[in-house]
């Protein structure tokens, strides 16, 4: 028998903007650890990232009958 082969996971970049001193900050806590950025960060924003993947976002609806005091027309 052989085995199927598993598919690779497909990676997405995302970039973010932080100051000198942040990415400084970043660097001496990285070094100290024995880690890189890349760990630390996925290791703080993995509890937001795994646990709403499935949820469903669902937009407030606007009633017909409802006041339209500060549109602009």
């Amino acid at each position: 028998m052989t085995k199927k082969k598993r598919k690779a996971p497909k990676y997405k970049v995302i970039s973010i903007k932080i100051t000198a001193r942040q990415k400084k900050s970043l660097t001496n806590y990285c070094s100290s650890r024995h880690t890189t950025p890349n760990k630390i960060i996925k290791k703080a924003i993995g509890p937001f990232l795994n646990n709403y993947a499935g949820l469903e976002v669902k937009t407030p609806q606007v009633k017909v009958n409802q006041l339209e005091l500060f549109t602009l027309e």
